[in-house]
């Protein structure tokens, strides 16, 4: 009886290592040599996006003209950075807080000597349309971004150092 079972089951291997070529990753589902991905090379090596993580802003927006004010904004989590700014012209829109060193979405560190360098960016209006042509008045005019930095981003901050295009805001913590 034992032999007869041994025997069957030599026979269902040999059957399912029939079913595609040793070591082919991309054969049928009954061979047993790619069952647990044994054999496929083509396993990612890094958690590291495929061509790296982006360097600087690469969507194609830009500094806002002149940050006017920022300030801090208490949260059970941690504090909400809020910036606001004039920009150039009317009509700037997807205006963000971005860090000025490339960081995984939703993480936010400051370097080794506490500071967190941000950029505030955003796309301008069409440089032909009326509000690409038309001068901002402050009181209508200004935008808003905020960042929320959580209490374990916090601990190691001193200060955070806000860019625009034509002006550099220093708050501290």
């Amino acid at each position: 009886m034992r032999i007869r079972t041994l025997g069957h089951i030599g026979c269902a291997m040999l059957v399912l290592a029939g079913c595609g070529r040793f070591g082919d990753s991309g054969g049928s589902g009954w061979n047993p040599f790619g069952w647990f991905g044994g054999g496929s090379s083509n396993q990612p090596t890094s958690l590291e996006p495929e061509g790296g993580y982006p360097t600087g802003v690469s969507d194609g927006r830009v500094g806002i003209a002149q940050i006017t004010g920022a300030r801090w904004e208490p949260l059970y989590e941690g504090r909400l950075l809020v910036v606001t700014a004039v920009p150039a012209t009317k009509g700037w829109w997807n205006v963000e807080l971005v860090t000025e060193v490339p960081m995984p979405r939703g993480r936010t560190r400051a370097d080794d000597t506490g500071t967190l360098r941000l950029r505030l960016v955003g796309n301008p209006p069409a440089p032909d349309s009326v509000a690409g042509r038309s001068t901002p008045n402050p009181a209508s005019d200004t935008v808003t971004a905020a960042l929320t930095i959580s209490n374990e981003a916090l601990v190691g901050l001193q200060e955070v150092v806000i860019t625009g295009a034509n002006n550099t805001v220093t708050l501290r913590k």
